[in-house]
This record gives C-alpha cells, sequence and structure tokens, in this order.
C-alpha cells in the first residue's frame, strides 16, 4: 500500500499528480471532521507536506505516530517545530535558492511601485482623475539609500539588484560579511542610515517584531519599509500607529502578521501597497519549488540523503 500524505494546502495540478502517483493523498485542508480523520488514519500518514506560511500546527504532527518528514513547499521553516522534529526523529526540509531570484524581484518591484506611486497611478487614470488635473510628484527610486535586514540568499540578491539603482546599501545580519555594503550592528543603526528599509531575514524566536516601534520611528517621515520576508518580523500595530501618525512615508508589505488577514487601517491607507504573499508566486520558480519537493520525499522514501534538509 502507499503510504499515506497529509496535504496541508492546495497545490499545482502537476504537483498533485505526481504525489497521487506516489501516496494516498489526504487533502487536511478539505476534510471537515479531522478527528474522525485521525481516529481512522493517523497511523498510516508518513509525510506531510505543506507551505512555510502554513506549516504544521505541533498537535497536528504529535497526532501522527509515523510521520517521517514534513517536506516544506518554501523556504520559511518557522511554522514546523523543529525541537520536536529532532524529538521524534522525523525529517524536515525546504526549498531554498530555487525561490530566491521571485523575492528579490518583487522586493525592487515594490520598492519602485512604493515610491514612484504606481499603484496610485494605475488609479489615477483609471478613475478618470488624470482628465482633471495632473497626478502629484512621486518619488526616485533610484541613488536612494537602501538598508537591507537579512543578508542571506535573498537579501544578496535584492543588493545585487540595486547595485543597479546607483543605490546607496547598507546592511544589518548576525554578523557582519565580506560584502562592499556598510555594516549595522542593529536594526535601529541601519533604519537611521537609510531611506528605504528592506526586511528579508528569516523568521525565528528572536526576529520577531525585531522591527519595532523604535526602528520605525529611526526610519522616519522621509522614510518607507518594505517587508518581503515574514509578517511576525514587524510589529503591525507599531506600523499602523506610524503611518496613521505621519511617521513614515510609506510601506509596501506581501506579508502580514495574521494572514490572509489585513488591517482595514494598512487597507485605506494610499501609501501603502500590498500584495498577498506573492514572493515565489510565478509559474516558473512553483513548478522548480514542486520537483525540489518531490525530490526530498523521492530521496527519503528511498533511503537516501536529502537534498535540502533542515532537521
Amino acid at each position: 500500500m502507499k503510504p499515506g500524505l497529509l496535504q496541508m494546502y492546495p497545490l499545482t495540478p502537476q504537483m498533485e499528480a505526481e504525489l497521487q502517483k506516489r501516496f494516498r493523498v489526504h487533502r487536511w485542508y478539505e476534510i471537515s471532521d479531522k478527528q474522525a480523520f485521525l481516529q481512522a488514519e493517523a497511523e498510516t500518514v508518513k509525510a506531510v507536506v505543506t507551505g512555510g506560511h502554513i506549516g504544521v500546527a505541533p498537535d497536528l504532527s504529535a497526532a501522527l505516530p509515523n510521520l517521517e518528514i514534513v517536506a516544506i513547499n518554501g523556504v520559511g521553516f518557522d511554522k514546523v517545530d523543529l525541537a520536536q522534529a529532532r524529538e521524534r526523529g522525523f525529517r524536515v526540509t525546504n526549498t531554498p535558492d530555487v525561490l530566491t531570484e521571485d523575492v528579490a524581484e518583487l522586493a525592487i518591484g515594490l520598492s519602485i511601485a512604493l515610491m514612484r506611486q504606481i499603484v496610485r497611478a494605475d488609479h489615477y487614470v483609471r478613475s478618470r482623475e488624470w482628465e482633471k488635473a495632473e497626478m502629484p510628484l512621486a518619488n526616485k527610486a533610484s541613488r536612494k539609500r537602501y538598508g537591507i535586514y537579512g543578508l542571506g540568499r535573498i537579501g544578496k540578491a535584492i543588493a545585487s539588484r540595486l547595485e543597479a539603482f546607483n543605490a546607496k546599501i547598507s546592511y544589518c545580519s548576525r554578523q557582519r560579511q565580506d560584502v562592499p555594503y556598510e555594516y549595522h550592528a542593529s536594526a535601529v543603526s541601519l533604519a537611521k542610515g537609510c531611506d528605504i528599509l528592506i526586511v528579508a531575514a528569516a523568521a525565528t524566536p528572536e526576529t520577531r517584531h525585531v522591527i519595532d516601534r523604535h526602528v520605525l520611528e529611526a526610519l522616519g517621515p522621509d522614510g518607507a519599509l518594505v517587508n518581503i520576508a515574514r509578517g511576525s518580523l514587524v510589529d503591525e500595530k507599531a506600523l499602523v500607529d506610524i503611518l496613521s501618525a505621519g511617521g513614515l512615508k510609506g510601506a509596501a508589505l506581501d506579508v502580514f502578521e495574521n494572514e490572509p488577514h489585513v488591517p482595514d487601517e494598512l487597507i485605506a491607507m494610499p501609501n501603502v501597497v500590498l500584495v498577498p504573499h506573492v514572493g515565489a508566486a510565478t509559474h516558473e520558480t512553483r513548478g522548480e519549488m514542486g520537483r525540489l519537493v518531490l525530490a526530498n520525499l523521492d530521496a527519503h522514501f528511498a533511503g537516501k540523503d536529502l537534498p535540502t534538509p533542515v532537521v
């Protein structure tokens, strides 16, 4: 019999077809009586496929006694209990590298959209306001001071693209790196020295609300925030308060604290650009991510080394 697999959210048709070939797939998000399902099928489930933004709750993984692997279709693993995985001995994998370009592209795109007011300009044309008056001036995206919080794979990809903007680039990470950018030891110091702060670090207990009120105040009324990392890194309430008070020029956000819920205050603000966690949402990258998820699953059940293990 094929091993059981719990699928936590909808995937591409191609990937779902491949999973069906290998496993008895149970779509957790379609199961109405979850307790009844667990009573009947928990012991048969050996694998979970999930997204980085969804993970798997510790009580659910604890209810799967024969769980062997959690394969994350994404780079973030903050919503999987790694301590539990180590203690119980199930493996955790993710899909790094293949989505780096897409997320870096989005960071640049959001920066341009925010500074050049592209979303507002689109509405200006569609609402026929342009027929009444010229749109107010926006701001350049080039020759600005960009600060990157988190200089990992994605942070470096963002920085390399910003070089073409004749930007002054600085960064903050856990340690100084051998890069031609100015290093800051704290997020506050980084914010004081930049016009646009791009958040690109991983979500960990240490980075929760690292972009807090003090950092946002340091960024100042002429500064802007771009977050393509995780919503948990930014104190969303403080962001709303400071934007409402005119303490920031604006913000561009791909991620939020309680996705898919977005605060009404942010939705109402014309100087905020909002997109629905689409950092890696391209046909090309979703295909590569799916292939890497399958490669990890195939390697595990064949007793081979995992291509991209987390635990």
